[in-house]
């Protein structure tokens, strides 16, 4: 095995919200960590990211001065063990833009792009994590075989802090509330 195969001793032992912290932006990059543990992700695609820029930029237009919609950045979960996930798409309040670590009471919205090899966390995991932390919309972007993507929404129930399934665009999405927003996702 060579040395770049060789995960960083970091990457073996469970990570505080102080150590992660203190690390640099580039030693961020890349990786969630979920119950204290750093998990890597592959690149993104093109497409992938593409579709991100396209949801952020139109996002971002609809939202108004009180909301900006970005893309790769960290959400603090929880603490501990600490949980910091990096959505494709975040839609958080203009007045938090400073505000380091973006905590679940500043994002509105956040959306994943699956990609082949994130379909479960995508699916179920980051669903139940985003859910428990109280963020309330999720979207859910699968990139279907036809070219046209479909996005899939749900809602928070406050109560029981889970999702609730809202409706599926194919193409183009068209949300009123809590902002009006007409996204043609279009074939990519």
């Amino acid at each position: 095995m060579s040395a770049e195969m060789v995960a960083p001793e970091w990457m073996h032992e469970q990570i505080t919200a102080e150590q992660y912290d203190s690390w640099s932006e580039e030693q961020c990059a890349g990786i969630e960590v979920v119950d204290g543990m750093a998990v890597a992700s592959p690149s993104a695609s093109k497409r992938h990211n593409r579709l991100a820029r396209i949801l952020a930029n139109a996002l971002e237009d609809a939202a108004g001065p009180d909301w900006n919609a970005d893309t790769d950045f960290d959400v603090r979960l929880q603490d501990v063990p600490l949980t910091n996930r990096r959505p494709d798409v975040v839609v958080y309040r203009a007045e938090t833009i400073d505000i380091t670590p973006t905590r679940p009471e500043h994002v509105l919205l956040v959306t994943e792009v699956v990609s082949p090899g994130s379909e479960t966390t995508d699916r179920i995991v980051k669903v139940d994590q985003y859910a428990r932390a109280g963020i309330a919309f999720y979207w859910r972007i699968e990139q279907a075989a036809t070219g046209v993507p479909l996005v899939y929404t749900y809602v928070l129930d406050p109560v029981t802090r889970t999702y609730r399934e809202g409706e599926v665009f194919t193409g183009v999405v068209k949300v009123v509330a809590p902002f009006p927003v007409r996204v043609d996702l279009g074939q990519l």
